[in-house]
């Protein structure tokens, strides 16, 4: 098999699932409990938290706290920076944001909160001068991605979150969720506020993710209960996930794999430009402007679900990133919002590298697709 969807998950670690393994087998211990045991498995958590605050160049470890993955993150973050500031109703995001901010802004839209919704160009950039001009005394948050998760784009959010400070007393939240573990993050030289990450975006667990809290930053909590997470998270810790999601930050550290993972990306995308006709890259041809593993490319006329269904036959494994519903079939909002043609959107396939694939599979996947499209397009799919 051949798994180029690494933005939607990736493969645990060996090393992570070791790290894992005694809290599931042997040291069951509540790390609440006064006893040493308990004492001792809290020490593992903090563990824990030291390496995700290295991983995102935090301050001070303190500065996060474990959640259930990336949707609590993002969820938490907006709502408890409204929470925080009960005389805000306004919240700026972008029309790009993966649904665990885009729906929940459309949802507190409906309840009555006013949202800016940032556009983008066909490139998938935001014009910062519509941010300047969103921004008020009655902006409670602004929400924006690092790396969208389907065209890889990254977003400027240093210069939005000196934007954002000085035009606003606003909370500034930044979804890094497919970001972390693929390009450098040093949050303690930035202004941003909240930063949320999940682990099995880079080689740890599911269901265990953390929100960065800067210093200062008053985040009321959604849960009520025990004193956990430093009274922010009520709720007994999962101490296995939290070890997992600790490993795997020490193991991503390394960022030195993705120069050829990035080389790979590269061959994949330029082969499959260049040999397949009317094959078309969804973002900007900048590479140093995107993720170093993603590249999103729309094949006219044909649909992306078929595509998806006919490489998993040959035991390549993508994704078609959102871009086609199977029941309404409309695009997905990030190719709307960036007003590609309808017989492209309903053609787009993404494929997301990892550290675990090879040269070689690239070179089976150029092999393999132009047959494939060729097929589906004479049989008018």
């Amino acid at each position: 098999m051949i798994y180029f969807d690494n933005n939607a998950t990736t493969q645990i670690a060996p090393k992570v699932f070791e790290a894992m393994r005694p809290f599931l087998e042997t040291e069951y211990w509540n790390p609440s409990s006064a006893y040493d045991r308990g004492k001792e498995t809290a020490k593992v958590v903090e563990t824990a938290r030291e390496n995700v605050a290295a991983l995102l160049g935090s301050a001070n470890a303190d500065e996060i706290a474990f959640t259930s993955g990336g949707t609590e993150s993002d969820n938490w973050a907006i709502l408890g920076a409204l929470e925080a500031n009960p005389e805000k109703d306004h919240i700026v995001t972008t029309r790009v944001e993966h649904d665990a901010v885009r729906k929940l802004c459309e949802k507190l839209e409906k309840q009555g909160k006013r949202v800016t919704w940032l556009d983008v160009d066909e490139d998938g950039s935001l014009d910062l001068d519509t941010l300047r001009a969103a921004l008020d005394e009655r902006t409670a948050v602004v929400s924006v991605m690092l790396a969208n998760n389907e065209t890889g784009i990254l977003f400027p959010v240093e210069e939005i979150a000196e934007i954002v400070k000085e035009r606003s007393d606003a909370l500034f939240h930044v979804d890094g969720v497919n970001a972390v573990g693929k390009i450098a993050i040093d949050l303690r030289s930035t202004e941003i506020d909240l930063f949320s990450v999940s682990a099995h975006k880079f080689h740890g667990p599911k269901g265990v993710g953390a929100l960065y809290i800067r210093n200062g930053v008053e985040l009321p909590s959604m849960y009520f209960g025990g004193g956990q997470e430093n009274g922010r998270r009520a709720g007994t810790e999962a101490v296995h996930q939290i070890a997992g999601i600790g490993a795997a930050a020490e193991f991503v550290r390394d960022l030195s794999p993705m120069k050829a993972i990035a080389e790979m990306r590269d061959r994949l995308e330029s082969s499959i430009l260049a040999t397949i006709p009317d094959a078309f890259l969804n973002g900007t041809a900048d590479t140093s402007n995107r993720l170093p593993n993603t590249s999103y490319i729309s094949f006219a006329n044909t649909n992306g679900e078929a595509i998806l269904a006919m490489l998993d036959e040959a035991g390549i494994c993508v994704s078609t990133g959102s871009a086609c519903n199977s029941q309404d079939h409309t695009p997905s909002a990030v190719l709307q919002a960036m007003n590609v043609p309808y017989v492209r959107a309903m053609g787009a396939i993404r494929f997301s590298l990892g550290r675990n694939n090879t040269a070689a599979e690239a070179e089976t996947v150029i092999e393999v697709l132009p047959g494939i499209i060729e097929r589906l397009r004479k049989l008018g799919n």
